[in-house]
Parts: C-alpha cells; sequence; structure tokens
C-alpha cells in the first residue's frame, strides 16, 4: 500500500504542480481562452492564489516524504487538495460545466486516499 500511495501522491503532485503553474504564471485572459471560462469572473488575485495554492500542495506531497523534514505535511498537503478540488466541483456544478465533474471528482478521491493513508495506516 506504501508503493500505491506514493504514486499516487506522485501522480497527484504532477498534476497539481502543472495546473498550479499554468493558473500562476498565464493571465486570466489566456486561461479563458484556453477553455477556463469558469475564470472570467474571478479577480487575477484569486487565480494566482488557487495556483500558488496548487503549487505549495503539489511540493508538499512529495518533498516531505522524501527529505524526512516534517512528514506531517504531507496527508495535510493532501488535505488542502481536497478542499481545493471540492470547491472546484462547487465551481463547476454551479456554471452547469458538468464535464469538469468527473475529472475534478476523479482528483479529490486521489487526494483523499493520499490523506487517508498518509495520516492513518500508513503514516510516514
Amino acid at each position: 500500500m506504501n508503493v500505491v500511495l506514493w504514486g499516487v501522491a506522485g501522480l497527484l503532485a504532477a498534476v497539481f504542480l502543472h495546473a498550479g503553474a499554468t493558473k500562476a504564471l498565464r493571465s486570466r485572459e489566456k486561461l479563458v481562452a484556453s477553455g477556463m471560462g469558469w475564470y472570467e469572473n474571478w479577480p487575477p488575485v484569486a487565480i494566482k492564489t488557487v495556483g500558488v495554492l496548487e503549487l505549495l500542495a503539489a511540493i508538499g506531497l512529495v518533498l516531505p516524504a522524501v527529505t524526512g523534514i516534517a512528514p506531517v505535511l504531507v496527508p495535510l498537503a493532501a488535505t488542502g487538495l481536497v478542499a481545493v478540488m471540492a470547491g472546484a466541483v462547487v465551481v463547476h456544478t454551479r456554471r452547469a460545466e458538468f464535464a469538469w465533474l468527473a475529472p475534478n471528482a476523479v482528483l479529490l478521491l486521489l487526494a483523499a486516499v493520499v490523506a487517508w493513508g498518509r495520516f492513518g495506516p500508513h503514516a510516514l
């Protein structure tokens, strides 16, 4: 199970490094033009904040476990991603963007598995 948790954490880290960097580095206009229409009504600072939080969570999923420094940050980062993805589900539901619900739900569940595993039976 430890190997599975490492694999899931690595996958989530890769996904959220990309997603966070995209949000943190691109303008709102470029994000909306690339198909992320839900940002058209968001202030740029909120988009950048979500991007930075996703980057920090991605780093927190792997780095503390690899270095052995504050490994409790791994399940905390996963829990933070659960909250971020729950917010994404709410946003997409309100905007009737149902095609985005499945990917967001999968990422939420994967983050929940890492949080459960690292807080519980397979803590680092």
